[in-house]
């Protein structure tokens, strides 16, 4: 298991090291010490591989994932799994805001709080958040699923595409277009195989779904305020 301490290996020595990785690769768990807040950690990789980070991480972490499960181990900045394709990111605290944006697939798993954001543009990602969600979370999401065990903030679901959104907790405002859906016996499967897959102990019948209204798909002048 290779070990890099940050506070002694630039970070660009770091990634370049994890890009180098084949897919049949023999260091397949990498232990990061000493993050320090450092931007960008663990970025773009594309191998089956474990990245566990001890410690606090910055902007990006995690950005643009593809196949590997990268552990962070404290809170995370901006843009946490940003554009994400496959894998697993998990983080124990607390991530800022736009965690998810725009991925594509995989499994993004925040064990506190995500701010404002969380899930913007998300299309096929799915993220489960242990705690609660700022504003305007899942703003434009396309696919995929979020789940909140806690409550979410204003405007959630704003200009929503055909995203599930599961809250157990109160939600303070839904935004443009979304709103609360009957979920069905095959969103109930959807949600008990994200809490699984997630590791998360929760009774499916619990939360709420919200999605589409499909109001806005196409302009109207009768829904010209909501725009």
């Amino acid at each position: 298991m290779p070990d890099v301490d940050l506070s002694e290996t630039p970070l660009r020595e770091l990634n370049r090291a994890l890009h180098a990785l084949e897919p049949g690769t023999n260091e397949t768990h990498w232990h990061v010490a000493n993050p320090a807040g450092r931007h960008s950690i663990a970025v773009g990789l594309d191998a089956p591989v474990t990245v566990e980070i001890g410690g606090n991480v910055g902007y990006y972490c995690a950005g643009m994932n593809k196949h590997a499960t990268v552990h962070v181990r404290g809170n995370a900045g901006v843009g946490l799994a940003e554009n994400m394709m496959s894998g697993v990111v998990r983080v124990d605290g607390d991530a800022s805001q736009a965690a998810g944006a725009t991925g594509r697939g995989g499994l993004l798993v925040i064990g506190g709080n995500a701010s404002g954001r969380c899930g913007i543009s998300m299309k096929g990602i799915d993220i489960v958040v242990g705690g609660s969600v700022g504003p305007m979370s899942a703003f434009m999401a396309q696919a995929g699923t979020l789940v909140v065990l806690g409550d979410a903030g204003e405007a959630l679901g704003d200009s929503i595409y055909e995203a599930r959104l599961f809250v157990r907790g109160t939600v303070k405002s839904l935004g443009a277009d979304c709103e609360e859906k009957t979920p069905t016996d095959e969103d109930r499967s959807i949600l008990a195989d994200v809490l699984s897959r997630a590791g998360v102990a929760a009774d499916p019948s619990e939360f709420r779904l919200y999605g589409s209204a499909r109001r806005l798909y196409h302009f109207h002048v009768d829904n010209v305020d909501a725009y």
